[in-house]
């Protein structure tokens, strides 16, 4: 069907189509993880809009408003901008390690904020977006023989690997690996041979125990030690995934009620406002709660695979889909971290846990993912230039 048949010629960019080309379910569900989210942070403080649950609602109502405005951006501009976006952040990453503007917040554990003095970002955060963006519009100008292999693959590789690096370094352990998996996602996508990927992830296994003992920081290879062993170290490294642990196990199968969460009321389960609110909801709402939480979740991932199933053009298959990837990857992290089943690298769970940088990347990225829905019919040229 093109796009003639469901809207006349001049009509197709009328503000109130777009509107109604909008998945509503997405952003339904959207706002349903975002209000549980609010739910858990009032439960957390004791009963209180404050200091989480207020500013958690009101951030999200304005990024909700950014998100349907940025879909209503035509791809075209997605497409334009995703080469000097990626620029600009891969700069702004750059400044953090060799310019005074880059600071470690106190209690934090990585050097990933930049003072710009009018603001303060976390560059990690946008980078994951600028990547996608980025690898989508290299794709889109290449044969599929080209995706599936070829030398020119150095050069999708090479954008992934210089800010995996440079997060890094910083260390930021957690978004590192966000950025790094999310490249592989949209290099599968695109269609990476199956030998590659398979070279690929052997060459991981293998590079894994001498990273964790040469290239990490004391305090990140105590996490990965003691992901593998929390009994040993109780009261010190382990505390962490044995509270969330219990957290988990203690809600049963309905939980212990809304409020009455031990581990998170009595503050013996750490983080419960970001890392591990997830455990809170286990606590509180049990199996079946946990369970609807992540239904939820999956719900936003199939429905935001097939709005890009459906784009015409490749970048806004491969971009829409990046975005995705990066959101999934966010929730399974997450979920391993909390459940002992990855180390702690301070990954939040999208929209439920409290932090505005996080909410920012999820609902930018769902606002190309619905803008990739709305101009599904749109067809981008090829060409290598920069604009």
């Amino acid at each position: 069907m093109t796009a003639s048949a469901l809207t006349r010629p001049g009509e197709r960019d009328r503000l109130s189509t777009k509107i109604a080309e909008l998945d509503w379910r997405l952003i339904s569900l959207l706002a349903v993880i975002a209000c549980v989210g609010a739910g858990m942070l009032y439960s957390i403080a004791g009963g209180s809009w404050t200091p989480w649950a207020a500013p958690h609602l009101i951030r999200f109502g304005g990024l909700l408003v950014a998100m349907l405005v940025l879909a209503m951006v035509h791809p075209k501009w997605w497409f334009r901008a995703a080469y000097p976006l990626y620029g600009v952040l891969l700069v702004l990453v750059l400044m953090i390690e060799f310019t005074p503007l880059g600071y470690q917040p106190a209690g934090a554990g990585a050097k990933n904020w930049l003072n710009l003095g009018f603001t303060r970002i976390q560059p990690a955060e946008f980078m994951k977006l600028g990547l996608v963006l980025a690898l989508a519009r290299w794709y889109h100008n290449h044969t599929a023989q080209e995706a599936r292999w070829s030398w020119k693959l150095l050069i999708p590789a090479g954008m992934i690997g210089l800010p995996f690096l440079l997060v890094a370094k910083q260390p930021d352990l957690g978004s590192a690996m966000i950025i790094g998996l999310t490249g592989a996602a949209v290099m599968f996508m695109a269609g990476l041979s199956w030998r590659v990927i398979v070279a690929g992830a052997a060459a991981a296994v293998v590079a894994i125990p001498p990273f964790v003992m040469f290239g990490m920081h004391e305090y990140q290879r105590n996490r990965v030690l003691t992901f593998l062993d929390p009994e040993a170290d109780p009261s010190g490294t382990g505390y962490n995934i044995i509270q969330s642990k219990i957290a988990l196990g203690s809600g049963g199968l309905l939980g212990k009620g809304y409020g009455l969460g031990s581990q998170s009321q009595l503050e013996f389960l750490p983080e419960r406002h970001t890392d591990f609110i997830f455990s809170t909801v286990a606590e509180e709402f049990g199996f079946v709660g946990s369970f609807t939480v992540l239904a939820c979740y999956v719900a936003v991932i199939l429905i935001a695979l097939r709005i890009a199933s459906l784009a015409h053009s490749h970048f806004g298959r491969l971009a829409a889909a990046g975005m995705t990837a990066f959101f999934a990857l966010f929730v399974l992290i997450n979920g391993a971290m909390v459940m002992g089943m990855a180390p702690v690298v301070g990954v939040p769970m999208p929209l439920l846990s409290y932090g505005g940088s996080s909410m920012m990347t999820v609902m930018f990225g769902f606002g190309l993912v619905l803008s990739t829905r709305v101009h599904r019919y749109a067809e981008l040229p090829k060409g290598h230039g920069l604009f």
